[in-house]
């Protein structure tokens, strides 16, 4: 579990501060990155054809929810 707290908000209670971690060991050091995973889809892969597409498609939506909303 990742926590990200920006700024601490006092209380009265007291609680330990302690990370558990339940069934996820980290088997590298604090200073190496995690190990790539392989992903199972990436814009990089697609042709230009594809992408270009793709870019017409959400366009299209992103237009259509303007039209909608100024109706």
């Amino acid at each position: 579990m990742l926590y990200y707290n920006v700024s601490r908000m006092p209380h009265s209670y007291t609680h330990d501060h302690s990370h558990h971690h339940h069934g996820h060991v980290h088997s590298h050091g604090p200073a190496t990155p995690h190990p790539a995973q392989a992903a199972p889809w990436s814009i990089l892969r697609m042709t230009v054809v594809a992408r270009l597409a793709a870019a017409l498609a959400v366009s299209a939506a992103l237009w259509a929810v303007v039209l909608v909303a100024m109706r």
